[in-house]
């Protein structure tokens, strides 16, 4: 994705309906499930809801702060635009601080944006899988 904090205020004012409920599982849900591959886990029990492509994680949607929240892959310096841009984006909970973002419902969160974020770390993680185990060419995920 590579985004810088100008291009991530330009795209928000572009994309769709905002999820300030819990609407946030429903897309991030919806769009994982598009993905080739992609398979929903429970391996840190009934309340985490883990998605996976070849047995590596690209999402998390759980609740278990209070609050619900999705946990996506990023690249270092994206996951630091998202965080200085938006208010409802910071360090993901429970992971590598540098490589993975929360993101929590909120009046300004924009359903595309959740979208492209799944999509995103999706990408990521295929881009790392032996090219023989990919699912998909990751250049062709949109």
């Amino acid at each position: 994705m590579n985004l810088r904090c100008s291009e991530v205020e330009l795209l928000t004012t572009k994309w769709g309906a905002m999820l300030d409920g819990s609407g946030i599982y429903k897309v991030a849900w919806q769009r994982a499930e598009e993905m080739l591959g992609s398979q929903v886990l429970h391996p840190f029990g009934p309340d985490w809801d883990v998605f996976k492509v070849r047995g590596k994680i690209f999402l998390l949607l759980t609740a278990v702060t209070g609050q619900q929240q999705m946990i996506i892959k990023a690249e270092p310096e994206d996951c630091q635009a998202l965080q200085q841009q938006y208010p409802f984006i910071a360090p993901g909970y429970h992971m590598n601080k540098r490589h993975w973002v929360s993101v929590y419902p909120h009046a300004d969160l924009h359903e595309r944006l959740v979208e492209e974020l799944v999509t995103d770390s999706y990408r990521l993680v295929v881009e790392k899988l032996p090219r023989g185990r990919r699912p998909i060419d990751p250049s062709s995920v949109h």
